[in-house]
């Protein structure tokens, strides 16, 4: 049996509904792709007829190719990748690529062939192709049986301007679009569980995402530093941020508790925090603030608060987990692989000097009246000043741009 070369056939979905701006995804894509499996014995990947290929380096094994194409799975863009061959376009090289693809798949107890060509000028027509396939392929694999609808395993083929593409295994993709499609946003990221993933939703969303955390330095450990850290880590590794500003809140909490109504110390905290994730944002040209706020979760989270918290910025306020239930974004959190690290206990600026009773509807008026004791903005120009910044290297320039 011939050698034929591995692919990847990597599938989108919502890119494709993009019209005249579907080829700028596209190569955003390709970017992305190109720069996050470089760990991966990649050869090229290149754009052919609504799909995108990677073309796997010469000796690379089955499991190899399995362990890239689950990785390519998981980033943001991408609907599906398969497993695969590229062959001449020859019939007897698509049936012969046709039997190493779906013996790559089993086990499997059903399969179907779904042909396609893309251009008229290969003389077998694609309902021609499904029954000489499937023939080959029904004599060498007896014991399975042909199912049209719902099968386990789609052998699918796509014969394109110059070669042949043959697939069967497939695994699902998160979708979306991909990172850097939509812009950039500067997220508030804690060391919880919600913020990790309102981060990866936008990232899904194709934003860009630059991370602030507010640590609680000094009147706290700077432990939740080194958790936001390793979750920026997680989050890294298919290009869902880019890097993670740090910024010490705790002396300003101290004064904060000192001389304002201990209701509304939360709030202030908040509006602060705001304040200065601005301040970052107009240095990195972002365009909006994340949250991981979900209603009515914690007293800060009612409609009245966020109203009060949103009042501190110019920026619009997005807060992708707001009607989500806590444990369904556990259960994102799990599968994301954030889970472990935001379960580690870890002092930091939410829990610091809080009041025993906060207020949970609070009043813009009031709120004014109490901050206007404090050197808000001179806090604010200190914090962004001050800010410690990490970069993740792990990654190059191509899905940061």
């Amino acid at each position: 049996m011939a050698d034929y070369q591995r692919v990847l056939l990597v599938h989108y979905h919502e890119i494709g509904l993009k019209g005249h701006n579907r080829s700028t995804f596209e190569k955003r894509l390709q970017r992305n792709l190109e720069t996050l499996l470089d760990a991966y014995p990649i050869a090229a990947i290149h754009r052919i007829s609504g799909r995108l290929v990677a073309f796997l380096r010469e000796g690379t094994d089955a499991q190899t190719a399995l362990d890239c194409a689950s990785f390519a799975a998981r980033v943001p863009g991408v609907a599906r990748v398969s497993t695969g061959y590229k062959t001449p376009r020859e019939i007897g090289d698509i049936e012969q690529a046709a039997l190493l693809a779906l013996a790559d798949a089993l086990p499997f107890e059903t399969f179907k062939v779904q042909a396609r060509r893309a251009h008229t000028d290969f003389p077998i027509c694609s309902m021609d192709m499904n029954r000489r396939v499937g023939a080959v392929l029904c004599k060498a694999f007896p014991d399975k049986a042909v199912k049209m609808k719902e099968p386990d395993v789609q052998v699918g083929v796509e014969v394109v301007q110059n070669a042949a593409y043959v697939y069967a295994f497939s695994m699902r993709g998160i979708g979306g679009l991909p990172v850097g499609a939509s812009g950039k946003v500067c997220c508030l990221l804690s060391s919880g569980i919600d913020s990790p993933v309102a981060t990866w939703r936008m990232a899904r969303r194709g934003a860009r995402c630059i991370g602030v955390h507010f640590s609680g330095r000094p009147e706290t450990s700077d432990a939740s530093e080194y958790l936001v850290r390793d979750i920026g880590d997680v989050l890294d590794r298919t290009g869902c941020i880019s890097k993670i500003y740090t910024i010490a809140l705790g002396s300003c909490q101290r004064e904060i508790s000192l001389y304002a109504p201990p209701p509304l110390r939360v709030i202030l905290y908040r509006r602060l925090m705001m304040k200065a994730a601005q301040a970052i944002s107009v240095r990195e040209g972002c365009g909006a603030l994340v949250t991981g706020e979900s209603l009515g979760q914690v007293a800060s989270q009612t409609l009245d608060n966020i109203r009060c918290t949103d009042a501190a910025v110019d920026l619009p306020v997005f807060r992708p987990l707001i009607g989500t239930d806590k444990q369904d974004i556990i259960e994102e959190a799990q599968r994301l692989g954030t889970f472990e690290l935001s379960t580690q206990d870890a002092p930091d600026c939410c829990t610091l000097f809080m009041p025993r009773a906060p207020e949970t509807h609070a009043k813009l008026p009031a709120v004014l009246e109490a901050e206007a004791r404090f050197p808000v903005d001179e806090w604010v120009r200190e914090l962004a000043e001050s800010a410690d910044v990490h970069v993740f290297g792990a990654r190059k320039d191509a899905v940061r741009r």
